[in-house]
């Protein structure tokens, strides 16, 4: 396998970071094919597959291919009940193993898979995630999402393949959706938030600084085998983070403080609580692992990527 030449194929590749990644493997001199659930009309190289379960067919797709980067999975939801849990397993758990035998089959030499902070858990008290921490998956996405690292790494034991276990935190970029858009667009119209007191500091990661890092492990010899976290290596309040999109928007943010438990008996009555959370817990992962082992270190400052996100962001949606 010639690292600096690959065959790699992206599943996912119409997605948020799967689209970035089919673009970075690109720039890096790299022969790269996408895998999408729907046809894309003049998508050259796009792959149609179809539903992703342990029925997929992956043959025409993985044609020569040395490098597998598996980023297509049912996403996390807010509030996902416990009867999602079977449409969790058969697509983020059944669907991977599938797709990694048949690339074993194939002669694939390496299966880089996206997994989720979330397998570490939900929050950090005084000490950030390492990727050597006991997982503690709290809802069926993350169990999904340890299942099939789990499943993986059985699968993978004793073959050739060699697996790499990505778990970032949340990504942001342009074209970003959900809560981050959201924030956006109260930002952008001068909406007061009430953030004064969301001092605890979250690790986030770029959509740039994502795809480069999935670049490293894809082709970086230390890499096989083993479990990173990722983040931009520069931790950030919600409090913060309104004040660099502001930054970006070169407006004024605008915040004020309520006491927090008034902020979760509101988020409580709304049945918000879980987004409330996100908002003012910390959580944050250590990435010294990734410097020692791959000598990687976030190449784009979070100031760099927040404002690609907000321009990125305003220009797409003023494109439809």
């Amino acid at each position: 396998m010639n690292p600096s030449r690959l065959k790699v194929l992206i599943t996912g590749a119409n997605g948020f970071v799967g689209a970035s990644l089919m673009q970075c493997f690109t720039a890096a001199g790299h022969d790269v094919v996408g895998s999408v659930r729907r046809r894309v009309p003049s998508a050259a190289r796009h792959i149609h597959v179809g539903d992703l379960d342990e029925y997929t067919q992956w043959q025409h797709a993985l044609v020569d291919v040395d490098v597998v980067v598996h980023a297509a999975a049912r996403v996390h939801v807010m509030n996902a009940r416990q009867e999602d849990a079977n449409e969790f397993q058969r697509v983020n758990v059944d669907g991977t193993l599938n797709l990694a035998q048949q690339a074993m089959a194939s002669g694939c030499r390496r299966f880089v898979f996206i997994s989720s902070i979330k397998v570490n858990g939900e929050r950090t008290h005084d000490v950030p995630f390492s990727a050597g921490d006991t997982p503690r998956p709290c809802d069926v996405y993350a169990q999904s999402k340890y299942d099939a690292e789990c499943a993986l790494t059985s699968a993978l034991q004793d073959s050739d393949m060699e697996l790499v276990i990505v778990r970032p935190p949340l990504v942001y970029g342009s074209g970003v959706k959900a809560n981050l858009q959201q924030l956006i667009h109260a930002v952008t119209r001068g909406i007061p938030l009430p953030l004064g007191r969301a001092h605890k500091r979250r690790s986030l990661v770029g959509l740039d600084n994502l795809c480069d890092f999935i670049r490293v492990c894809a082709t970086h010899p230390n890499a096989a085998n083993n479990v990173f976290l990722v983040s931009d290596g520069y931790d950030v309040s919600s409090r913060d983070l309104v004040a660099l999109i502001a930054s970006a928007l070169s407006t004024t943010p605008r915040v004020f403080s309520l006491p927090y438990a008034v902020l979760k008996l509101g988020a409580r009555c709304l049945k918000q609580e879980a987004r409330v959370s996100k908002l003012f817990d910390a959580l944050q992962v250590n990435i010294d692992k990734n410097k020692q082992l791959l000598s990687w270190t976030p190449p784009y400052t979070v100031q760099q990527q927040i404002h690609t996100m907000v321009h990125g962001t305003a220009s797409e949606e003023r494109a439809l």
